[in-house]
């Protein structure tokens, strides 16, 4: 997925999203920042990412096994080339994940509720079809009811609830495990379900 696509949001504003490159490393790591600032949903409490982060390189390093084909990593820039949200799918590494990814969207504040969000989760379903990917994965604060129904609306469905797991100003906010599995061939498949009965009868 290597293509530029231009994108006009819902209020007319002007888009392109299209594959990060090495160097937009810099760029993507001061937009994720300011994203830190801008909403709670994110993993990163304001400033927490500035002190933890001493260079770069592990952040090139995504990138570079984005551009790699490896993952997929999107950004959205408008007319001034601003980072103005972006899509990461990281797949699993080892050979039994391989099939799967787990996802991340981040968009800035001014620009959300705008339709780039369905316009990211097109496109990862474009990359994971090609990419051999049969289960997407993500997780979303119970809370975050707008993120949910936007997931929803492409497929994903609640598989699970992690309780207390993230800390939000004192608050311990519950998350939604959310899966999707792209080849319904997969769906219900029934040595997964035999396999969960032997397990049952097991213990």
């Amino acid at each position: 997925m290597n293509h530029r696509d231009s994108v006009t949001l819902k209020d007319g504003r002007e888009c392109v999203i299209r594959p990060v490159t090495v160097d937009d490393t810099e760029r993507f790591y001061h937009m994720m920042c300011r994203l830190d600032e801008e909403t709670e949903y994110m993993m990163y409490e304001p400033g927490e990412r500035q002190a933890r982060t001493r260079d770069l390189s592990r952040l090139r390093a995504v990138v570079e096994g984005a551009a790699s084909g490896a993952d997929l990593l999107l950004v959205a820039v408008n007319d001034r080339e601003e980072i103005i949200g972006y899509i990461w799918a990281e797949r699993g590494k080892l050979n039994r994940m391989l099939h799967t990814a787990y996802i991340v969207i981040g968009i800035r504040r001014a620009f959300r509720r705008q339709g780039l969000g369905s316009q990211f989760l097109y496109r990862l379903d474009d990359w994971a079809e090609s990419s051999g990917i049969v289960r997407l994965e993500l997780t979303v604060e119970c809370e975050n009811t707008g993120a949910k129904t936007l997931y929803e609306k492409h497929g994903f469905q609640v598989e699970g609830l992690r309780e207390k797991s993230m800390n939000i100003n004192g608050r311990l906010v519950d998350e939604f495990y959310m899966g999707k599995i792209m080849n319904d061939s997969f769906r219900g498949n029934p040595h997964r379900c035999l396999s969960a009965k032997k397990a049952k009868g097991a213990t």
